[in-house]
């Protein structure tokens, strides 16, 4: 018996599976780590955690590969998006944290940008906004505020690009993470020299672009020692786990729609070319086509951060939607704003999550629901821009990602968003996505044909009108809210930085 392994090098934890040739999780291993948070706005990981978990899952896996007498074809990583990882010559990180996707500490390098330049005029080169996620501004501040480590390197990476040197020696950055990086032309999708120059940023430090199916090399012997595979395993280039999560959920055609709910929450809509529009941003996918996208910094991460709040992490998911399901569809007219991390694209993205009309009579059930609910407006608020932007309504949307599998949370989406939802029957979809790609790359048929075969979807959710007639009188209240509340951003981060300073006097 032959199999695969796909591994998912997440912000949340790191797991690897081992993927049989029909597309489904023989077996999985995770192990979680933390983001480091240093200041506000700022997300921040350790390379060496993601090895570290990378061996520990490899392990796991492998062990049991052997057990059940399956061979290993091949290994396919996927990885969270953005994290600019620094590398020195001798394949080690030049800094020991990297600064991650949801990240602003670049911000005042992307209102510089934006004071300087018409964003338009930049737009059609590297098919998207700036924005304080895009590695090309977390060069610029890595240059600047930790040059021994900007010179020391040479080699720029993203996270899965780390895993995938560790296990093979060899260095690139596929085409949908560099697509993604406000660096690429995306006409020749290559290094753009002219963004480089303008940022005062060496363009030689990037790893080479490559495609997804392309072997990367194979496993070494020191890392077959550690991780148990066997020394010589092809080792794929692999992609960002986002696209590779709609591949796995089976959206890899112009047309399709997908929703990833995991720690952030991402509508996209795939097209043959960008889409050129300043509060939109575009990804490569691996098939080769762009997935048009808006982005909620804070999807899962708000039931995360409500979890930890206001039972600290005592109760499990499953019990926090339980608790939910208890109140009605509104929470009592209870609004939550979810931009817990600020938001990606805007003139506000220092923005804070707040909630709006809590009275005597609410209580705990009721905003758990209010932080489903304002989840669900804020992507729909994100899903009718793209629908403006793109002329396309869809008439439904694939979800994927952990989010996917919360049957009260989709039953809320899809009465809001007033769409139905089509759910993959295989949740992890990043795995699936990542066997889909080990199968084109070892000769059987394009991606498109490998996830034909590999994704099954088991379910649909429909609006529940009843709930979508109160989602319909709620969703302008929170468009006035969203809007009215950008006035105090400021004023926040002016209290903050008061506070900060007086700090010691108030011990």
């Amino acid at each position: 018996m032959q199999a695969s392994i796909a591994i998912d090098i997440g912000t949340g934890s790191t797991r690897a599976a081992l993927m049989g040739m029909d597309g489904r999780v023989i077996t999985i291993a995770a192990r979680p780590y933390d983001q480091i948070v240093p200041a506000f706005g700022w997300s921040e990981q350790r390379p060496d955690d993601w090895w570290a978990a990378a061996v520990e899952t490899l392990r796991t896996v492998t062990d049991h590969a052997r057990a059940e007498g399956i061979s290993i074809e091949s290994v396919c990583a996927c990885g969270q998006m953005h994290g600019t990882v620094l590398v020195d010559a001798d394949g080690q990180p030049a800094r020991d944290t990297v600064p991650l996707w949801n990240d602003k500490r670049t911000l005042d390098y992307v209102t510089r940008f934006e004071r300087q330049e018409k964003s338009a005029n930049w737009l059609a080169l590297t098919a998207n906004p700036p924005t304080p996620a895009w590695p090309a501004f977390k060069l610029q501040w890595l240059r600047d505020h930790d040059p021994a480590a900007y010179a020391r390197a040479t080699t720029v990476m993203m996270p899965k690009d780390y895993v995938n040197l560790r296990l093979t020696g060899r260095r690139a950055m596929d085409w949908t993470d560099a697509a993604c990086s406000f660096l690429v032309n995306s006409e020749t999708r290559q290094w753009s020299r002219r963004v480089f120059e303008r940022l005062g940023l060496d363009i030689a430090k990037m790893a080479d672009i490559a495609m997804p199916t392309d072997i990367l090399g194979t496993v070494t012997r020191e890392a077959a020692a550690l991780t148990g595979l066997a020394e010589g395993t092809p080792v794929l280039v692999g992609a960002a786990d986002f696209p590779v999560a709609m591949l796995g959920s089976g959206v890899c055609r112009p047309g399709l729609a997908s929703e990833v709910a995991g720690t952030s929450s991402i509508v996209t809509l795939l097209a043959h070319e960008p889409v050129l529009d300043p509060e939109i941003s575009n990804v490569g996918t691996p098939e080769g086509n762009w997935g048009a996208f808006v982005l909620l910094e804070a999807g899962g991460d708000s039931a995360r951060w409500a979890r930890r709040t206001f039972h600290g992490d005592t109760l499990s998911y499953a019990q926090i939607l339980d608790a939910a399901a208890q109140s009605r569809a509104g929470a009592g007219s209870l609004f939550f704003l979810p931009y817990l991390v600020g938001e990606r694209l805007g003139a506000h993205r220092n923005s804070r999550a707040q909630f709006f009309g809590l009275g005597a009579g609410h209580g705990l059930d009721d905003m758990h629901r209010a932080v489903l609910e304002g989840v669900a407006f804020a992507v729909n608020r994100h899903l009718r821009v793209m629908e403006r932007a793109t002329g396309t309504e869809p008439e439904l949307l694939i979800a994927s990602g952990g989010g996917a599998k919360a049957d009260l949370w989709l039953k809320i989406k899809a009465s809001v968003y007033q769409k139905p939802i089509l759910i993959p029957e295989e949740a992890e979809c990043g795995l699936v996505g990542c066997a889909i790609l080990s199968a084109a790359a070892a000769g059987r048929g394009s991606i498109e044909e490998a996830a034909g075969r590999l994704v099954r979807h088991s379910r649909r959710v429909d609006p529940d009108p009843r709930w979508s007639d109160v989602y319909a009188r709620m969703q302008p209240v929170y468009d006035r809210l969203y809007g009215e509340a950008q006035q105090f951003y400021d004023d926040l981060d002016a209290l903050d930085a008061a506070n900060r300073s007086e700090g010691d006097n108030l011990q």
